[in-house]
């Protein structure tokens, strides 16, 4: 199987990085430090080397460097599939980020077709008991993970929903001005629906066919509605009364939730303990990389921040072994390296530190 790894990194007044060069190998990398020091800015900057706004979501403006508010720039060097691409991300004044690959401009998207990045943060230890937004992003962002063009999908749906919805509230009911919206919505709606049971279908399979020290968890995708896209367009259409006095749209894959349960225990995972929740989070990230290395031909970058919160030395030390057998270049936060002693010389060590505002990152083994 061939590889999917950085081999360095660059960032430029991102964050609290004035600026910082992390040269590494394909081997897992363990980022340590005190809290606030710059370590989950690094798990940003790498994950957006994929469509979407990175793993805090966050706007372009609010990712450059206080108080010089210069714009941020971020350069990789990325091996995918015995290939090496160069990829420069960057914002000037707050502007909307722009995309390189190779020196030519591209859109986002683009990014999807050579790599892959998935990411487990301390945000989405609550996923299971928080509303059903987040457990969709979730889902979206597996789905996206198979299916790039599943982000065009979302775009357009979102997109004529939103004008949708404008008319509803301004309680437009000439028929005309609904037909070309909802057959947008029906289209990219059900490619959504059908994407989203693939990734679905697709972390089932890998879960079944792993060994591992995580528990497994069922999903089920609960949503409302047509799964063809004439049969989602007629049921928009029929629901204009009702949508009308809600003044938005009330069927469709916004409406979407994903639900799971401890497949071993038979117990809804919004009732496992913290652990538990914890553990199938990460037994979904590692079925999601597995399913992927058969997919894409090569495991995904792993974005795992804090990752040892919540999970026993035995855990712990299960996760390394999982990682490290399926090849994946995972990058780790934690506060300490003992945190990360049982990987020994199976990863690279960087310290992260913060003096005034400024973060550094420096190799330690």
């Amino acid at each position: 199987m061939t590889g999917l790894y950085l081999s360095q990194i660059t960032l430029s007044h991102f964050r609290s990085h004035k600026r910082a060069v992390i040269d590494c190998d394909a081997r897992p990398v363990v980022l340590y430090g005190p809290n606030g020091a710059g370590k989950t800015n690094i798990l940003e900057a790498v994950s957006l080397f994929s469509p979407g706004r990175g793993l805090r979501r966050s706007s372009a403006e609010d990712m450059t460097r206080r108080p010089e508010a210069l714009g941020w720039k971020i350069t990789g060097v990325l091996h995918s599939l015995h290939q090496v691409h160069e990829l420069e991300i960057w914002s000037e004044n707050g502007a909307a980020r722009q995309t390189r690959i190779d020196g030519k401009a591209a859109p986002q998207t683009a990014l999807g077709r050579i790599a892959r990045v998935l990411w487990l943060i301390p945000a989405m230890d609550r996923l299971w008991i928080e509303g059903a937004e987040g457990r969709r992003r979730f889902l979206d962002r597996m789905t996206l993970s198979f299916l790039p063009d599943h982000a065009d999908h979302a775009l357009s749906y979102e997109k004529a929903m939103r004008e949708r919805n404008r008319l509803l509230k301004d309680m437009v009911r000439e028929p005309s001005w609904y037909a070309a919206l909802e057959a947008r919505m029906a289209e990219s709606g059900a490619a959504m629906h059908a994407g989203r049971l693939a990734a679905l279908e697709a972390i089932s399979g890998a879960q079944e066919q792993a060994e591992t020290a995580f528990p497994a968890a069922t999903l089920e995708l609960l949503c409302d509605m047509p799964a063809e896209a004439a049969d989602l367009r007629a049921a928009l259409a029929e629901n204009r009364q009702r949508d009308l006095a809600a003044g938005r749209t009330l069927i469709g894959p916004h409406r979407a939730d994903l639900y799971g349960v401890y497949a071993a225990k038979g117990v809804p995972a919004k009732d496992c303990s913290t652990g538990e929740q914890k553990a199938l989070l990460v037994s979904l990230i590692l079925a999601n990389a597995r399913a992927l290395a058969d997919d894409f031909g090569a495991p995904p970058l792993l974005l795992l921040d804090e990752v040892a919160a919540h999970l026993d030395a035995d855990r712990q030390a299960a996760l390394y072994d999982e990682i490290c057998a399926l090849g994946a270049q995972a990058w780790m936060t934690g506060t300490g390296p003992e945190m990360f002693a049982a990987l020994g010389t199976r990863a690279q060590v960087l310290e992260v530190t913060e003096t005034g505002g400024v973060s550094e990152v420096k190799k330690v083994a």
